[in-house]
């Protein structure tokens, strides 16, 4: 069946650019078929740096168009709307009939049924697709008027082995692309997708870039193998280079080895990162001096490993250049240095929130019952590596380079680890601090700047939050609940507040407190639901407690959530709304009210002395516990009362004709209800 194959040529369009254009392109072509009810067998999209290609396989030469009913204006519309209506669809009023919907009565007119060209259809259709193109970064060239993420160059269109005619701003498509992309003189004409891949796989180069990955990942492999090395972490470098190349190949590099005694974030930084190179590392995870470096061509004469050697060499004498420097440079006497640099409009400078820090930080050492003083000599130095040449040059390194600094300073492990973590966790997927001064710092840091930003109103809004304050909270979630660690969140955010108005800086919004908790509470509901708890649990246990208890309310809702669909969890919400279903049903529109407890002494059976019982043993746990709660235990031990409460049920009338004797049982049910809500608010939870 018939084939429609575009390729779209262009300058190198960047790595960040392909994967987000490839899928665009193709989700346009696939919508504008869909829409038309047009159906094919295969869809595909492809890159180079060069090209983007799009395939659909399996079309129809000719296209039954159905007739169908299309809306207009409500009856009751100005005339000038109508005479609208029926100009842009080329229709007579003749044509109209009225209608009614939920909405109202409207005007409508139906198509009739007609068979198109799809030749036709992709002649008008292309050049309006691709209009709709939307780059995260686009540019124009020349006297032109597109927008495009580089200067495109030709456009090959074919539909059935045949040209597809259009004009596309300054170009107008053709059946050929150029051949050599440094030498856009070479044109060739292709009337297929399989011939386009064949002709350029005879000249080494790969148009599907899954293939080019397999065989990068091949190379990459078979070196490593033989030299018994291993590369770390390179997935997301992986992705770049094969966006880069088209004609891949690897080779392996080396620096020299005096570079190995600087720290090896410079290293992998320099390579992996700048560079795009792939740092290997021994078998015992020491970083070594080989690098690999994935090629757009052969290098049969080495010139390629050498200019690559000597690029990295460069930057490396520049890099040890500045170790040497800045580590010798007392880190106390440089915090005055900070006083220079301006943190944020409204906000005062590094020097003002490393004060901040200090005293947050003393704060929290208070909670964390670990030495004041060191947290707050952590806090004093732990933005001093800004002002260094070496976070100058390598930005991504800020925090790690203070750590290493005031390691070869000489100050304790802890300072150092706590400088070096400050900026953890920096995502979903990254590792927490774990020691207690790292905790401390970390946290300090991220309060005092959430409680900045939201006082001078730079808050995040639906779209939008280029000041990344969505992962910084997440970062204190991840924080307070994998070190198991509750910390009084609003009491922390009342005093950041505080030091702010101390240095004289004021605060335009007067509900902080109160946003900033609310901000908090909904990135612990994200990070549960990125746990793959369910809404209703997570609802329910951030109901019944606060902030400063979400350790409590993951431990809960996780622990829920794991027998939720078992036996155990089904039996569990079957107890709790058996007894608040009977319960919602006597109380609605009556007038008495129950009291928070049940007498003993009026009860006439022994189900319900039972029931009690088994009450008082749960309210006795719930009381008794500590805040090391074990949660699945307090879920067995709410189980263990199924029995009591459906024998309860199944032998004794709640609606006794005595009314003291109904109360009193309603109130026994009440009594369960709330045992129950020690652990989460059970009423919130779905029992579907």
């Amino acid at each position: 069946m018939p084939e429609f194959f575009l390729e779209l040529f262009s300058e190198e369009i960047p790595s960040s650019l392909q994967k987000n254009l490839r899928e665009d392109l193709l989700g346009s072509f696939n919508k504008l078929f869909n829409e038309r009810f047009i159906s094919f067998k295969k869809s595909s999209a492809f890159s180079t740096p060069n090209r983007l290609i799009i395939v659909f396989e399996g079309l129809q030469k000719q296209i039954a168009l159905k007739s169908e009913e299309i809306k207009g204006p409500n009856i009751n519309s100005p005339e000038i709307a109508l005479s609208g209506f029926i100009r842009s669809n080329n229709i007579s009023k003749k044509d109209l009939f009225k209608k009614k919907t939920d909405k109202g009565e409207f005007y409508f007119f139906t198509t009739k049924s007609k068979k198109l060209s799809m030749h036709e259809l992709l002649e008008e259709q292309v050049p309006l697709t691709l209009q709709k193109i939307q780059w995260k970064k686009s540019m124009r060239w020349g006297e032109f008027d597109l927008n495009w993420g580089r200067p495109l160059k030709s456009i090959l269109a074919v539909f059935d082995k045949k040209k597809i005619s259009f004009n596309f701003h300054h170009l107008s498509s053709s059946n050929s692309t150029f051949i050599d992309k440094q030498f856009e003189e070479k044109n060739k004409i292709f009337s297929n997708f399989k011939e386009y891949v064949n002709y350029f796989k005879k000249l080494n180069i790969i148009i599907d870039q899954k293939k080019r990955k397999n065989l990068i990942i091949k190379k990459l492999n078979e070196i490593i193998s033989k030299k018994n090395l291993k590369i770390e972490n390179y997935y997301k470098l992986l992705d770049e280079v094969v966006d880069l190349t088209d004609q891949p190949n690897v080779i392996i590099c080396e620096f020299d080895k005096k570079f190995l005694k600087i720290p090896k974030e410079i290293l992998i930084i320099t390579m992996q990162h700048h560079q795009k190179y792939f740092p290997t590392f021994d078998k015992k995870g020491n970083i070594t001096n080989e690098f690999l470096v994935v090629t757009n061509n052969q290098d049969k004469k080495g010139f390629i490993k050498l200019g690559n050697e000597r690029v990295v060499e460069a930057r490396l004498n520049d890099a040890e250049f500045f170790w040497q420097k800045d580590k010798s440079q007392n880190l106390v006497k440089r915090v005055s240095k900070l006083k220079s640099m301006n943190y944020f409009k409204g906000l005062g400078t590094y020097f003002d929130k490393v004060q901040r820090m200090r005293k947050l930080g003393g704060m929290l050492s208070d909670q964390l019952l670990i030495s004041k003083e060191k947290v707050e000599l952590s806090a004093s130095i732990c933005k001093v590596d800004l002002v260094s040449e070496l976070v100058g040059e390598f930005p991504e390194l800020q925090g790690i380079m203070g750590g290493y600094f005031a390691e070869e300073q000489g100050f304790e492990k802890d300072v150092s680890l706590a400088i070096s973590e400050q900026y953890l966790p920096a995502g979903f997927n990254s590792k927490v601090p774990k020691k207690p001064y790292s905790v401390a710092i970390s946290l300090a840091d991220k309060i005092d700047t959430l409680v900045g930003f939201f006082g001078i109103n730079q808050k995040p809004t639906s779209s939008k939050d280029p000041l990344a304050l969505r992962r910084l909270a997440l970062g204190i979630i991840k924080t307070i609940i994998e070190n198991k660690k509750d910390f009084k969140i609003k009491d922390l955010i009342s005093y950041s507040s505080s030091l702010y108005f101390d240095q004289g800086l004021d605060f335009k919004n007067k509900f902080l407190q109160k946003e900033l908790s609310d901000f908090l509470m909904d990135r612990l509901r994200y990070y549960m639901k990125e746990e793959k708890i369910r809404n209703d649990i997570i609802i329910a246990s951030t109901n019944s407690l606060n902030l400063d208890q979400s350790v409590n309310i993951f431990g809960k809702a996780k622990s829920l959530n794991k027998i939720i669909d078992k036996t155990e969890g089904i039996d569990l919400i079957a107890c709790y709304k058996r007894a608040s279903n009977i319960l919602d049903s006597e109380l609605k529109g009556k007038n008495f009210e129950l009291s928070n407890t049940t007498d003993p002494g009026i009860f006439k059976t022994e189900f319900e002395k039972n029931l009690y019982k088994k009450i008082n043993e749960l309210s006795k746990y719930f009381s008794n516990i500590n805040k090391d709660e074990n949660f699945e235990q307090s879920l067995v031990n709410l189980g263990e009362s199924k029995k009591f409460v459906f024998d309860f049920f199944d032998n004794v009338i709640v609606n006794h004709e005595d009314f003291t004797v109904k109360k009193n049982r309603l109130e026994l049910i009440q009594m369960l209800c709330k045992t129950f809500d020690n652990y989460v608010n059970f009423s919130l939870i779905d029992s579907h």
